[in-house]
């Protein structure tokens, strides 16, 4: 009797065993039928998107290849504005409105006017010239001094006070004040307010007096205003070309910064963020290495896409549809192939792009698997545990 119960709880556990591994397999086959339409993924298939290419209004999928690359390539170069790069050098002993005057006046010791008992200089400090540009000499009267250089309004001085004093001699020294000042402002070492000297008349010696620049070269910009208009250049530029390094003009507004275009990466890549430019123009190869490249595992080689909205000139180029308004672009490069590599390096990416690379069909299949061998795995986990139950 005791062997015949053995016998009975032995089979009894082996059918329960055969039923969680028949339902285990067919958890795996709804697993594995419902892939590639209810697994998660980074985002839609490859071939979704270049159906959608078909049957979308306004948007067209774009096959990059090395004539598209120039087609599509945008001049957003940076420049300076002509009025800058043809202005010329300005005096620096030229005064202005806002300057400080140092007048002194040695007269002779007979018959002094402005020199006091037993002195034979008159020293005038701190003379501002104010908003007329004139200056106040005692016994010469308001004198023109904005637009003369220091020699000039020193003659000018000299001949008025010449028929009050005998033989009177003048010296003349200038402050420079705000008005013929430039402002820098942004990634230099001391940003702030200076006058134009001998070493500040050009662009690159005014940032040589704030410091210095203190952002990486090939990704900073010089942004120079000038009576309201704006034009900006890269500071790398600036270093190459001697024609860029314009003279300035007092109420100049200079402002170094970083650059600020960004693109974004999705889908089957090594980082899924936004990042910024690393140099002027980057190529689609150079992104996708700034990326961290493609993920080995789940990319799909043949599914790289670039998302942009194209002006109706571009649009009109790499389509060859007669548009008239903006297009909504996914350019598609094909990394299984040599050519597309080589299209890659010449895609010049744009700011606000959006790269996307889409899943290899394996990887819906692996999650798929993955889904699948957990569910064997619990079923005999389970079976396991019913027979030392039935122990």
């Amino acid at each position: 009797m005791p062997g015949i119960h053995a016998a009975f709880l032995r089979n009894r556990t082996s059918s329960r065993t055969i039923s969680l591994l028949r339902n285990a397999v067919l958890i795996a086959g709804i697993a594995l039928a419902a892939a590639g339409c209810t697994l998660p993924s980074s985002g839609p298939r490859a071939g979704a998107i270049l159906a959608a290419g078909e049957r979308v209004n306004d948007f067209t999928v774009v096959p990059v290849t090395a004539a598209v690359a120039t087609a599509s390539r945008l001049d957003d170069s940076l420049a300076f504005d002509s009025t800058l790069t043809g202005a010329g050098l300005v005096s620096t002993d030229t005064i202005a409105v806002g300057d400080t005057l140092s007048i002194t006046i040695w007269e002779s010791p007979d018959a002094g006017i402005l020199s006091s008992e037993g002195q034979r200089v008159a020293a005038l400090d701190e003379i501002r010239v104010g908003e007329t540009g004139d200056v106040f000499v005692p016994y010469a009267g308001s004198i023109r001094a904005s637009g003369r250089s220091p020699e000039e309004l020193r003659r000018a001085i000299t001949d008025a006070l010449a028929g009050q004093t005998p033989s009177p001699q003048v010296s003349v020294n200038r402050t420079p004040g705000n008005a013929t000042s430039i402002s820098v402002l942004g990634g230099v070492g001391q940003p702030g307010v200076y006058p134009i000297d001998l070493g500040t008349r050009r662009l690159s010696g005014v940032l040589a007096a704030a410091g210095g620049v203190e952002i990486r070269p090939d990704v900073a910009q010089v942004s120079l205003t000038r009576g309201g208009r704006s034009s900006r250049i890269w500071l790398q530029d600036l270093y190459d070309n001697p024609t860029l390094d314009v003279a300035v003009r007092p109420n100049d507004r200079i402002v170094v910064e970083e650059d600020r275009r960004s693109f974004t990466v999705l889908g089957a890549t090594g980082r899924q963020a936004r990042l910024p430019f690393s140099k002027p123009a980057m190529t689609a190869l150079e992104a996708l290495a700034a990326a961290g490249g493609l993920d080995a595992n789940s990319a799909n080689p043949t599914g790289i896409f670039i998302f942009r909205v194209e002006p109706p000139a571009i649009a009109r180029a790499v389509t060859g549809k007669p548009v008239t308004t903006p297009q909504q672009i996914a350019y598609t490069i094909d990394f299984s192939t040599p050519e597309g590599l080589l299209a890659a390096r010449e895609f010049v990416i744009r700011d606000s792009d959006t790269i996307y690379i889409a899943e290899a069909p394996v990887a819906s299949w692996r999650r798929a698997i993955g889904i699948a061998s957990s569910a064997v795995s619990f079923a005999g986990s389970a079976a396991a545990a019913e027979d030392l139950v039935s122990r």
